[in-house]
Order: structure tokens, then sequence, then C-alpha cells
């Protein structure tokens, strides 16, 4: 900073200045006006305004040395227009995501990449703007070329340089994949004594079948071509490795070769696969009872062999845990028991592969399927009264499943149009195994550790609603394999990076409050100051920036601090 005087022809004005760049040029600005010679000698007494005036520049430049900048004055004139194009609001919610991907090393990925295929665009500036942009401002690849416009660093690449570079991410997906899971442990603990492995679908805004979009099942029900991703996930939450198959392959023949990618490039060799019903096929099972690993995979009670369906049903022979007592469920006090869980088990020998069967009972568990069904029903009895045209071929979940249709009446005669009623036999049926709820595994843990293990198989599902709700990886716009494989490594990563800075903030708050506060830490610009927060400052940004190491609440923070915090979240 800098002493200036402004002489005219009855006063002489004193002002605080200093350097600034505005636009790539190095200009002046006017820190503070300290006011005339005349007025300043009023205020000083005795001492000399020249002296006074060199000995205060003297000491704002030893704070703004020290870090600790002097007050910020700015003029605004209500007579005055804004600039014409030019942008005065930044996201900085971004910092903190940039944190955690710089210290997962995805930068040193990209440096590899590049040099490996010679391009001369920035990669690392690319992805990281992709999965930044997946988490704050979901959106097709063009507008992300764009909305990564409003994070403070600005972007400096085009959109091309994007699609050329969705060319090898996909080339290095599994690169990237086994090189995030090695960087991740200097970042957090991984929990990979047991892994999660599920499947879902993404459905495309196009009709044509092409490469891996093709039709298949898909729970949305939707006409368009889809893809399946194959997704194993840890202990704690956290992604570990995906694939992407065509839409019309059978989700059972997916796990194998993704756990096979895990085993060679991941340096895993032990672990548990915990999978639901629709991937517990005997070959997963007997893949996973050699080389240490081992299952625990969701068996339908209904699709047990009738002996076996008859034990499970059995309400004698049921326990609880650490009570030797041996339980009749048919006649249970509601009350009493209301929040417990029974259980049996026995061992079973079926193709050569034994494996434990356990069954688990919960009244909690069949009153909840007793309302759902009792809710399905009602809607059921309702469409036939108001719109039978509505009743169309229905899957095994679905309430129409309930209503029975006929041609003949009561009495046996045929009748004029077809007659709709509730079918009750298949109430009955279903109400009998309403409660009951089993798992088979190789393992010889007891039951309650099982069930404790196959209760979290929820994040997994987690996993993909935030990808699907949160991220928008769906509808896919894109038609090309090679950048559908990049479009999900780069949700793949974002996932990974969101996952980390839930458990990093202690898990206290829902994906929405920390989504929202990250899209609405904004700051407004001050030219050749700082940059001023426009956000409300909650518990959850004192959060982020206790858990982080840097703060961007002050009232303004300066051109030089923000520098600094750029630098502090690429460390």
């Amino acid at each position: 900073m800098r002493l200036s005087f402004s002489k005219s022809k009855n006063a002489t004005s004193f002002y605080v200045i200093k350097d600034v760049i505005e636009k790539n040029k190095r200009t002046t600005k006017i820190v503070e006006k300290l006011g005339t010679y005349d007025e300043l000698k009023n205020k000083l007494g005795d001492k000399d305004p020249y002296e006074w005036a060199k000995e205060y520049v003297e000491e704002l430049t030893r704070i703004e040395k020290e870090g600790k900048e002097p007050v910020v004055m700015a003029e605004y004139s209500p007579s005055k227009l804004i600039d014409s194009n030019t942008q005065r609001s930044f996201n900085g919610g971004y910092l903190f995501l940039q944190q955690i991907y710089y210290a997962l090393g995805l930068h040193k990925i990209c440096d590899y990449i590049s040099d490996k295929y010679k391009f001369t665009f920035d990669f690392n500036s690319i992805l990281s703007r992709l999965s930044y942009g997946r988490i704050l401002f979901p959106a097709s690849k063009f507008a992300t070329n764009e909305l990564s416009k409003q994070f403070i660093e600005q972007p400096n690449f085009e959109l091309q340089h994007i699609y050329r570079a969705l060319e090898y991410i996909a080339k290095e997906s599994d690169f990237i994949q086994s090189e995030l899971y090695k960087n991740s442990l200097k970042v957090s603990k991984r929990n990979t004594g047991v892994l999660y492995y599920d499947c879902t679908n993404y459905f495309f805004e196009i009709e044509q079948e092409d490469g891996l979009k093709q039709y298949g099942f898909g729970k949305d029900h939707k006409p368009n071509p889809i893809v399946q991703m194959g997704l194993f996930m840890d202990s704690d939450g956290i992604p570990l490795a995906f694939n992407i198959n065509k839409g019309n392959t059978n989700e059972q023949v997916t796990l194998t070769p993704l756990e096979e990618q895990i085993l060679s490039d991941f340096n895993l060799s032990k672990f548990v696969v915990c999978t639901d019903a629709g991937l517990a096929s005997n070959t997963n099972r007997n893949f996973n009872n050699i080389g240490g690993r081992a299952f625990i995979t969701t068996q339908s009670v209904k699709k047990l062999k009738k002996h076996l369906k008859k034990w499970a049903l059995d309400t004698n022979g049921w326990h609880l845990s650490n009570d030797n007592e041996v339980y009749d469920i048919s006649n249970l006090d509601e009350e009493k028991y209301k929040d417990k869980i029974f259980h049996k088990e026995r061992w079973i020998k079926e193709d050569g592969l034994e494996q434990k069967l356990i069954v688990t009972y919960s009244l909690k568990y069949k009153n909840y399927q007793h309302l759902i069904r009792n809710n399905q029903i009602e809607r059921a009895k309702k469409v036939i009264k108001t719109n039978p045209a509505k009743l169309k071929k229905c899957n095994s979940n679905d309430y129409k499943r309930f209503i029975s249709k006929t041609h003949c009446t009561p009495e046996g005669e045929i009748a004029k149009k077809e007659i709709y009623s509730i079918d009750t036999n298949l109430i009955v049926n279903e109400e009998a195994f309403d409660g009951f709820y089993a798992v088979c595994t190789n393992l010889e843990d007891n039951a309650s550790q099982i069930a404790e293990i196959n209760r979290k198989r929820w994040e997994i599902e987690e996993c993909f609603r935030i990808m699907k709700s949160e991220f928008k990886a769906r509808p896919v716009y894109l038609s090309r394999d090679d950048r559908i494989i990049a479009h999900f490594t780069t949700c793949f990563i974002s996932l990974i990076i969101y996952r980390l800075l839930e458990k990093k903030l202690g898990e206290k708050y829902t994906c929405h409050e920390i989504l929202s506060t990250l899209k609405e830490m904004n700051f407004y610009e001050l030219k050749g100051e700082g940059y001023i927060p426009t956000y409300t400052r909650t518990a959850l940004t004192d959060d982020l920036h206790e858990a982080f190491g840097f703060r961007t609440d002050y009232q303004i923070v300066s051109t030089k601090q923000m520098k600094k915090i750029f630098k502090e979240s690429k460390n």
C-alpha cells in the first residue's frame, strides 16, 4: 500500500492506494480516503498530517503482510450502471469437493493419462469440472461447459475438449477405478471385509437400440433402451468398482466379471459378498465359496423347496439372540415382542454346495407387509369400480395382481362382459409369508451377525438413488458407447467424492441438506479486493469449514486469502 496526494487549487487530499490487477492489467485502486490537509490538521492537533499519514499506511501494510486484512472500503453509485456482460457472482461450494478430489490423487491420475496419450488440453480441469458439476449442477456435457464458469476458478477448456476427454475417460475407466481405490486408502479407512453388490438400469431418451443401449427389464417400465450398471460398495457405503453392461443382460452374470477385476486390480482376496435374491445364482454362490471368500444372499421363502418351506414357516423352533428359550411364534404377545426378531437356522447341501439357511420372523415386519397389502387391495377395489379399462398385465408387486377376471357369473353362466373381483385365495397365500425373511450364507457366524451384515444392503440402494435423483444420471442423452461409459465413470467419481464428504462431516446431515448448502455457497466478487459471501452461515457451513481446515465465511475473503484457499484445496 502507498500514500497518495491529490492537490487542487484550494486543498491537498490524502489517499491510501494499492496496486491491483483487473482484467489482466495492473492498475491502482483507492483503499481509503483520509481527508484533506486542513481536516487532518484540525483532527490531529499538533501532529503533522504528512507524518501521521505515512505511519498509518505503514501500519496498514504491516497488517496486510501478517494476513490480517484491514477493513475494505468500497464505493457504489445509485446512478452508475453495472458493467455489461460481466459475471459478478461465483460458487465456492465446490472448494470442499476439490479438496477431496485432489486428496484422492485424481489430478495425478489425469497427468498419467495425459502423458500416455500426449494430448495438450487440460484433462484434469475437465474431469474435475465434470465431477463437481455432476454433484452441484447436474446437466448435459454442453450445459456443464457453461455451468463450470460459475465456479470461482474459471475453466480453461472448450466444449470440444470435453467430448474428446470422454473418449479417454472411457478407455481408462478400469485404471481410474483401481487407482481411486488405492489412493482412497490414504484418505479414509476402507472397510472391505464385506462388499455389497447390486445392479440397476438407466434409460435413454431415444427409441433405437444400439451397442450398450438395449431393450431390457427396467423398474421404471419405460419404453426406452437401457444400460445396466453393476456396483460394488464397501461396508461404509463408499463405492468400490462398477461396470456397464448391455440393457438386455441377465444381471446374475454381471457379478463374477467385476469381482474378478477387483481380485486382480485391487489386491483384495478375502471378503464376503452380500447380494439380493436377484443375484443369488448357484454360479455366484460357488464362485464365492473358494479362495477365502464367502457370500450372504437374500433367499425368497416362497421359492424354497417344499420341505424347506414347510420348515421355515413352522411356528415352532424359534429363538432370540442371547436367549436359549425356544418360542412358538403363533401366539406371541404383540406388545412384548413387537420389536424382537426371531430366527431359526439349518445347514443344507444342494448341488454340491453346503450353505446355511437363516430365516427370521418379526411382528413389526409382518404388520408392515399387512399394511402395504391392505393399501394395495383398496386400490384394486377402487379401480374395479371406477376404471376397469386400466386393468392390464401387471408385475408380481403391482396392486392389480389381486384382481381376478372371469367370463362367468357366480352361477356358472356365461357373462355378457368380463367380471372383475378380488382374488381372496391369493391374499391368503401371501399372508402366510408375512413377517418372514431368509438369507443363505456359507459363513458360520450366528444369525444376528449375519442379519446385521445383510441389513446394510440399503446403502447400495441409496447410492443408486443419489445418482439417479440428486446427480440426475438419467435419462442419458449420449449415444456412443465410449461416451456412455465415460458418463458413468464421472458419476462414479462424483459418488465417491460425495460419500467421503458425508463421512468427513460425521454423517450428521442428509444428502439434500449438504448439496443444497454447497449449491448456495455463492460469493460476490469485489474487483481488486476479494469475495463477499452471500450465503447464510449455518451449523453445516461451520462444520464444513472445521472439517476442511479453511474458512470462506468472513465478511470478505481477500483475493490473496482466496488464492491461499485454492492452494489448500489442492494439497
